[in-house]
Protein backbone atom coordinates (compact mmCIF):
# COMPACT_ATOMS: atom_id res chain seq x y z
CA UNK A 1 0.00 0.00 0.00
CA UNK A 2 1.37 3.40 -1.05
CA UNK A 3 -0.48 6.38 0.33
CA UNK A 4 -0.23 9.98 1.43
CA UNK A 5 -1.63 11.25 4.72
CA UNK A 6 -2.71 14.76 3.83
CA UNK A 7 -4.03 17.63 5.90
CA UNK A 8 -3.19 20.87 7.60
CA UNK A 9 -0.22 21.13 9.97
CA UNK A 10 -1.32 19.66 13.30
CA UNK A 11 -4.17 17.61 11.81
CA UNK A 12 -2.73 14.35 13.19
CA UNK A 13 -0.88 13.00 10.14
CA UNK A 14 2.26 12.03 12.06
CA UNK A 15 0.38 10.50 14.97
CA UNK A 16 -1.79 8.39 12.67
CA UNK A 17 1.11 7.38 10.41
CA UNK A 18 3.04 6.10 13.44
CA UNK A 19 0.05 3.90 14.30
CA UNK A 20 -0.57 2.69 10.73
CA UNK A 21 3.02 1.78 9.84
CA UNK A 22 2.91 -1.14 12.27
CA UNK A 23 -0.35 -2.51 10.89
CA UNK A 24 0.73 -2.26 7.25
CA UNK A 25 4.43 -3.07 7.72
CA UNK A 26 5.54 -0.09 5.65
CA UNK A 27 7.66 2.92 6.56
CA UNK A 28 6.26 6.25 7.65
CA UNK A 29 8.12 8.83 5.60
CA UNK A 30 7.71 12.21 7.23
CA UNK A 31 9.27 15.17 5.50
CA UNK A 32 9.32 16.91 8.87
CA UNK A 33 11.29 14.05 10.43
CA UNK A 34 13.65 13.88 7.45
CA UNK A 35 14.30 17.61 7.74
CA UNK A 36 14.69 17.50 11.53
CA UNK A 37 17.29 14.74 10.99
CA UNK A 38 19.21 17.02 8.62
CA UNK A 39 18.99 19.83 11.19
CA UNK A 40 20.20 17.57 14.00
CA UNK A 41 23.15 16.45 11.88
CA UNK A 42 23.96 20.11 11.13
CA UNK A 43 24.14 19.59 7.37
CA UNK A 44 23.99 22.55 4.99
CA UNK A 45 20.47 21.52 4.03
CA UNK A 46 19.63 21.27 7.73
CA UNK A 47 20.84 24.80 8.40
CA UNK A 48 18.81 26.21 5.51
CA UNK A 49 15.79 24.14 6.50
CA UNK A 50 15.95 25.25 10.13
CA UNK A 51 15.88 28.92 9.26
CA UNK A 52 12.92 28.45 6.92
CA UNK A 53 10.97 26.10 9.22
CA UNK A 54 11.45 28.30 12.28
CA UNK A 55 9.97 31.18 10.30
CA UNK A 56 7.03 29.01 9.19
CA UNK A 57 8.10 28.85 5.52
CA UNK A 58 8.16 25.89 3.15
CA UNK A 59 11.35 24.61 1.54
CA UNK A 60 11.92 24.96 -2.21
CA UNK A 61 10.28 22.18 -4.22
CA UNK A 62 13.47 20.79 -5.77
CA UNK A 63 15.09 20.25 -2.36
CA UNK A 64 12.05 18.46 -0.97
CA UNK A 65 11.61 16.29 -4.06
CA UNK A 66 15.25 15.21 -3.92
CA UNK A 67 14.91 14.23 -0.27
CA UNK A 68 11.72 12.27 -0.98
CA UNK A 69 13.08 10.51 -4.06
CA UNK A 70 16.21 9.45 -2.16
CA UNK A 71 14.11 8.06 0.70
CA UNK A 72 11.67 6.19 -1.56
CA UNK A 73 14.60 4.45 -3.27
CA UNK A 74 15.54 2.69 -0.01
CA UNK A 75 14.70 -1.01 0.26
CA UNK A 76 12.16 -0.72 3.08
CA UNK A 77 9.93 1.52 0.92
CA UNK A 78 9.69 -0.97 -1.95
CA UNK A 79 6.58 -2.78 -0.60
CA UNK A 80 4.88 0.55 0.11
CA UNK A 81 5.01 3.67 2.24
CA UNK A 82 3.06 6.27 4.14
CA UNK A 83 4.05 9.73 2.97
CA UNK A 84 3.39 12.51 5.49
CA UNK A 85 3.96 16.21 4.83
CA UNK A 86 4.40 15.98 1.07
CA UNK A 87 3.20 17.13 -1.43
CA UNK A 88 2.47 20.63 -0.15
CA UNK A 89 1.62 22.38 -3.41
CA UNK A 90 0.44 21.56 -6.93
CA UNK A 91 3.94 21.59 -8.41
CA UNK A 92 5.09 19.07 -5.78
CA UNK A 93 2.05 16.86 -6.43
CA UNK A 94 2.77 16.79 -10.13
CA UNK A 95 6.50 16.17 -9.57
CA UNK A 96 5.75 13.41 -7.05
CA UNK A 97 3.48 11.64 -9.56
CA UNK A 98 6.32 11.78 -12.11
CA UNK A 99 8.89 10.38 -9.66
CA UNK A 100 6.55 7.61 -8.53
CA UNK A 101 5.78 6.68 -12.14
CA UNK A 102 9.52 6.61 -12.89
CA UNK A 103 10.19 4.19 -10.01
CA UNK A 104 7.03 2.14 -10.71
CA UNK A 105 5.32 2.92 -7.39
CA UNK A 106 2.23 5.06 -8.07
CA UNK A 107 0.06 6.15 -5.17
CA UNK A 108 -2.89 3.98 -4.23
CA UNK A 109 -4.75 6.70 -2.33
CA UNK A 110 -4.48 10.07 -0.61
CA UNK A 111 -6.16 10.26 2.81
CA UNK A 112 -7.10 13.81 3.78
CA UNK A 113 -7.57 14.34 7.52
CA UNK A 114 -10.25 16.99 7.94
CA UNK A 115 -9.77 19.03 11.15
CA UNK A 116 -11.04 22.58 11.85
CA UNK A 117 -8.28 25.17 12.14
CA UNK A 118 -9.28 26.21 15.70
CA UNK A 119 -8.83 22.60 16.85
CA UNK A 120 -5.41 22.50 15.15
CA UNK A 121 -4.24 25.66 16.90
CA UNK A 122 -5.30 24.18 20.26
CA UNK A 123 -3.51 20.87 19.51
CA UNK A 124 -0.31 22.65 18.51
CA UNK A 125 -0.33 24.84 21.62
CA UNK A 126 -0.38 21.70 23.76
CA UNK A 127 2.42 20.12 21.70
CA UNK A 128 4.47 23.35 21.85
CA UNK A 129 4.24 23.39 25.65
CA UNK A 130 5.29 19.72 25.84
CA UNK A 131 7.96 19.52 23.11
CA UNK A 132 8.96 23.18 22.54
CA UNK A 133 9.12 22.70 18.77
CA UNK A 134 9.51 26.18 17.20
CA UNK A 135 7.15 25.28 14.34
CA UNK A 136 4.37 24.66 16.94
CA UNK A 137 4.58 28.18 18.43
CA UNK A 138 1.03 29.63 18.14
CA UNK A 139 1.87 32.53 15.79
CA UNK A 140 3.97 30.23 13.59
CA UNK A 141 1.08 27.71 13.47
CA UNK A 142 -1.32 30.43 12.33
CA UNK A 143 1.14 31.45 9.61
CA UNK A 144 1.54 27.80 8.55
CA UNK A 145 -2.24 27.38 8.38
CA UNK A 146 -2.44 30.42 6.10
CA UNK A 147 0.19 28.92 3.80
CA UNK A 148 -1.69 25.61 3.89
CA UNK A 149 -4.97 27.29 2.87
CA UNK A 150 -3.28 29.16 0.00
CA UNK A 151 -0.81 26.60 -1.33
CA UNK A 152 -1.53 23.12 0.03
CA UNK A 153 -5.32 22.81 0.20
CA UNK A 154 -5.64 22.86 -3.65
CA UNK A 155 -3.62 19.61 -3.75
CA UNK A 156 -6.74 17.79 -2.52
CA UNK A 157 -8.56 18.75 -5.72
CA UNK A 158 -5.54 17.56 -7.76
CA UNK A 159 -5.96 14.06 -6.30
CA UNK A 160 -9.77 14.17 -6.31
CA UNK A 161 -9.68 14.68 -10.09
CA UNK A 162 -7.54 11.53 -10.35
CA UNK A 163 -9.95 9.53 -8.18
CA UNK A 164 -7.32 9.10 -5.46
CA UNK A 165 -8.73 11.26 -2.63
CA UNK A 166 -10.53 9.95 0.46
CA UNK A 167 -11.62 12.45 3.12
CA UNK A 168 -11.57 11.28 6.75
CA UNK A 169 -12.82 13.12 9.83
CA UNK A 170 -9.67 13.72 11.88
CA UNK A 171 -11.44 14.87 15.06
CA UNK A 172 -12.06 12.55 17.99
CA UNK A 173 -10.49 9.66 19.82
CA UNK A 174 -7.22 8.45 18.24
CA UNK A 175 -8.56 4.90 17.87
CA UNK A 176 -11.69 6.17 16.12
CA UNK A 177 -9.66 8.27 13.68
CA UNK A 178 -7.36 5.31 12.99
CA UNK A 179 -10.39 3.09 12.32
CA UNK A 180 -11.79 5.67 9.87
CA UNK A 181 -8.47 5.81 8.02
CA UNK A 182 -8.28 2.00 7.82
CA UNK A 183 -11.81 1.88 6.43
CA UNK A 184 -10.85 4.42 3.74
CA UNK A 185 -7.70 2.44 2.92
CA UNK A 186 -9.74 -0.77 2.65
CA UNK A 187 -12.22 1.00 0.32
CA UNK A 188 -9.34 2.22 -1.84
CA UNK A 189 -7.73 -1.22 -1.90
CA UNK A 190 -11.02 -2.90 -2.88
CA UNK A 191 -11.65 -0.33 -5.61
CA UNK A 192 -8.23 -0.92 -7.18
CA UNK A 193 -8.46 -4.73 -6.99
Amino acid sequence: MRFVLFGAPGSGKGTQAARLKQDYGIPHISTGDLLRGEIKEGTELGKKAKALMDAGHLLPDDIMLGIIEHRLAQADAKPGFILDGYPRNLAQADALDSVLAKIGQPLDVVIKLEVPFDAIVARCEVRFEAEHRPDDEPETVKKRLGIYADQTAPVAEFYAKRGKLKIVDGVGDLDDVTARIKAALNDASAASA
